[in-house]
């Protein structure tokens, strides 16, 4: 065994008579950790997002070249993004776009439900974030993608019942670990919300999300480009006028325009 290793904190197994270490154990892992990394983001290509080209070349700037191509940013001597906010209406494919990149990169992924960390115990949410970043950490590399992070991410106030000082000091853990991993580490954050405005200043702060990338409601290009892409597997019958479904369907997202076709 390496003694280099040994380290105070490290799991290990010993021989019951003679007490020697015979192998290091694994970190032990939190139950809801280990859900958030078994999840499978699924088979999905940037080729089957329609209509959010430039979004797509942002997330893989901020989160696929730092993975990839560390020593770019090394030999320019610039600094790479940790994260990066995807904001805008509802269905209109943040979490589809997080799913792509997981998807595509082969990398581990965790997927968390920011409304799920909230405990009713004191210290339980703070304790979850931190098991959350120290497997990210051991899993190198790794994406950590949360989804709704309105539900913790909140403008803090000064009054309110202990349930909100609980949440606010489950932020101030999030805001710690994530000034607490190395920037050129190979971990990386992908936040989403539809409501960007109620978020903490301090979670927004360069250093921490360094890009905010709005996913607006499709265009008219966009719309057609969505439209054929999920009619593309359905049998069809004659010639469609793409151009008139696309103007009757002005305001809808993406999720609207898959439920059309």
């Amino acid at each position: 065994l390496d003694k280099t290793k040994l380290k105070s904190g490290t799991r290990v197994a010993l021989d019951m008579t003679t007490l020697t270490i015979m192998r290091y154990l694994p970190r032990e892992v939190d139950p809801l950790v280990y859900n958030m990394s078994v999840e499978d983001p699924g088979d999905v290509s940037f080729n089957q997002i329609g209509g959010l080209g430039e979004q797509i070349r942002e997330l893989r700037e901020v989160i696929e070249l730092p993975l990839l191509n560390p020593e770019l940013f090394q030999r320019v001597g610039i600094t790479p993004p940790k994260g990066c906010l995807l904001y805008g209406p509802p269905g209109t494919g943040k979490t589809l776009l997080a799913r792509a990149v997981a998807s595509q990169l082969d990398c581990n992924f965790l997927k968390v439900v920011s409304s799920a960390i909230v405990d009713k115990y004191i210290g339980e949410s703070a304790r979850l974030i931190r098991e959350m970043f120290a497997f990210a950490r051991d899993h190198e590399p790794c994406i950590i993608f949360m989804d709704e992070i309105d539900a913790i991410g909140g403008r803090r106030f000064s009054e309110g019942t202990s349930a909100d000082r609980e949440i606010q000091r489950t932020l101030m853990e999030l805001l710690n670990q994530m000034d607490g991993f190395d920037a050129l580490g190979q971990v990386k954050m992908i936040m989403a919300t539809n409501r960007p405005d109620t978020l903490d200043p301090a979670l927004l702060r360069p250093g921490r999300l360094d890009r905010k990338i709005e996913i607006s409601l499709p265009n008219e290009q966009a719309r057609a480009e969505i439209l054929k892409i999920h009619a593309n597997p359905i049998a069809k019958h004659g010639e469609i006028d793409w151009e008139a479904v696309v103007k009757l369907s002005e305001d809808f997202n993406g999720a609207d325009l898959r439920n059309v076709c």
